[in-house]
């Protein structure tokens, strides 16, 4: 893991421990680093001094007044905005005085004519020409070196075989492959990625649809779920659309990434979400859904692992299972005005009483023998016409505060009996 923090106005100490926590959170554990930037500048610099004593770096001393008129100047010619080359020595040129008190920024001497050539995973062959690309400032009048400088050593130090990154960076790469080829080594294989866009069509970002990684956790994701989804984005295996961490790490390769731009939608990442979720192990379901619900002040038991059990295949996320789960370990429920007019009528309410008597005279609380209560009670009201759902939906209403639930011997046997008899007499 490398922090690249040479910009120092957007680098700050929170803005890295939200992209490590991101990252240890979608499991994508690094095996070495992170290395900072900023606390490489001596390699940095060292580099630098050697480039210059080869005749491949030069103070440059315009100023940042002189470098806007001259681009205004290219503009109003109708030229592409460049920087001229006034402070690179040639055999032969005279250079301009330099100006006291003014500290230079150092600048690569980028070859002339030529062309800088790369097979690109993504993109196949790119051609550049050297005379497209001006002479690149690679280190600040405080001496901070620049980011396309930094990160040509690191991938050299790092002896980085693959750089797979957006394809907002196709620019930096002819730039950053002539520092590679100038310090004698050859460039990694470059992979350049379509940019992710938003459900408009737009490219995404902070103000434009994007949110932090940490967030998609916190609003109920599942880190291999997320991991899945984004991997489809931009890649496939054949029409594989739900697939282990385990599985993609086996399927992966370079040949089938996507070259046209994906669309990030929310609504297909609930879905891939929900397959996760549903085979997810309810233990360790349980573990994730307690986490929300101690956000929430709601303390769980040994219960909670059968009611995402329960639970798990109705639902998207684990927020949205926790808000049931949350109705098993509260002491009371809320009932809508328009559910207690539907299900809970005159008639009911005696057969509501009966059930609850009955339940209180179970010898055992667990699923079987609820469900031979209930079916005692429909029995004994069968002259009346009495179905199941009629029986079972005011009983969800009123011990869950909603008529649609899993089988409702099931829910029953995950509620504590007093707190079953309670409500139905509440009725």
């Amino acid at each position: 893991m490398r922090i690249e923090d040479t910009d120092l106005e957007r680098s700050t100490q929170a803005a890295v421990d939200v992209i490590i926590e991101g990252m240890k959170w979608l499991g994508l554990d690094h095996d070495e680093g992170p290395f900072y930037q900023m606390q490489r500048m001596d390699r940095y610099k060292q580099v630098l001094a050697e480039l210059q004593a080869a005749g491949h770096v030069y103070p440059c001393y315009m100023s940042v007044e002189e470098l806007d008129a001259l681009r205004e100047r290219q503009m109003a010619a109708k030229q592409k905005p460049r920087y001229d080359g006034t402070w690179r020595p040639e055999p032969g040129k005279t250079l301009p005085q330099v100006p006291t008190g003014v500290q230079p920024v150092l600048r690569f001497k980028n070859p002339l004519g030529g062309l800088v050539v790369w097979d690109d995973k993504v993109k196949g062959r790119i051609e550049i020409s050297n005379d497209e690309l001006d002479d690149l400032v690679i280190a600040r009048p405080d001496g901070t070196p620049t980011y396309n400088f930094c990160v040509v050593v690191d991938d050299i130090d790092m002896v980085i075989t693959h750089v797979i990154r957006g394809d907002d960076h196709v620019n930096n790469t002819p730039r950053q492959i002539n520092i590679f080829r100038a310090l004698g080594k050859e460039p990694p294989v470059y992979a350049h990625l379509p940019t992710v866009l938003n459900e408009q069509g737009e490219k995404m970002s902070k103000r434009n649809g994007a949110k932090p990684v940490t967030q998609y956790r916190d609003e109920g994701y599942l880190s291999d779920a997320m991991v899945n989804y984004l991997a489809r984005l931009g890649w496939s295996h054949g029409d594989d659309e739900i697939f282990s961490r385990a599985q993609f790490l086996e399927w992966f390769n370079l040949d089938h990434l996507g070259r046209s731009a994906a669309q990030f939608d929310e609504a297909k990442l609930r879905w891939v979400n929900a397959q996760h979720l549903k085979a997810m192990a309810d233990d360790a379901l349980a573990v994730l859904v307690a986490e929300q619900l101690q956000k929430r002040g709601v303390a769980v038991d040994e219960r909670l692992v059968g009611i995402c059990g329960l639970f798990k295949d109705r639902c998207e996320t684990t927020v949205v299972l926790a808000d049931w789960a949350e109705k098993f370990y509260g002491d009371t429920v809320d009932v809508r005005p328009e559910d207690r007019a539907q299900h809970l009528t005159e008639m009911i309410r005696p057969v509501l009483s009966q059930l609850a008597d009955k339940l209180q005279a179970l010898a055992a609380w667990d699923k079987a023998t609820i469900a031979a209560a209930i079916k005692d009670v429909l029995a004994q009201n069968k002259d009346q016409g009495l179905k199941m759902p009629q029986l079972a939906m005011p009983v969800r209403v009123l011990v869950l505060g909603t008529p649609q639930t899993p089988s409702l011997d099931a829910v029953l046997s995950l509620l504590p009996r007093e707190k079953v008899l309670v409500r139905l007499r509440r009725s």
